[in-house]
């Protein structure tokens, strides 16, 4: 890839999936047997990240997500991307509802395939600050 091709690609993911809160959307993106690793666990396939989106955005009511920055390497293998999301917690912070705010801040490394799908999303985030606030020890 050349450019900023993988750049657009996972662009065009955050806004179509996260910021659309389309979960369905991510088959056009991922490979079939697309990976995410968050917070050290593997979702393994396309339908069982999409299963993953559906389940997390279901316990965030007011979910807003957004790139901070992103950018690849000269080859358009990998990209980077620092994103911010905000939301009231329905679940997703110590499993409780509470109907809190929270701002939650990440990193996703994408693996880019040379036919544009993403293969695989490394993503860390600050979930111990987050939670940490959320039950008052922030």
């Amino acid at each position: 890839m050349t450019d900023r091709t993988a750049v657009k690609i996972v662009e065009s993911f955050w806004r179509e999936v996260w910021q659309a809160k389309d979960p369905q959307a991510a088959a056009r993106f991922v490979a079939e047997d697309f990976v995410i690793t968050s917070g050290g666990v593997d979702i393994v396939g396309r339908e069982a990240f999409i299963r993953w989106i559906g389940a997390f955005l279901s316990t965030i009511e007011d979910f807003e997500f957004g790139a901070i920055e992103t950018f690849q390497n000269a080859q358009g293998t990998r990209v980077a991307s620092r994103w911010k999301l905000t939301g009231k917690n329905q679940g997703f912070i110590g499993g409780r509802t509470c109907n809190s705010p929270f701002e939650m801040l990440g990193t996703a490394v994408w693996e880019v395939r040379p036919d544009g799908l993403l293969a695989h999303n490394w993503v860390e985030r600050n979930a111990l600050e987050v939670h940490r606030d959320m039950i008052g020890l922030g």
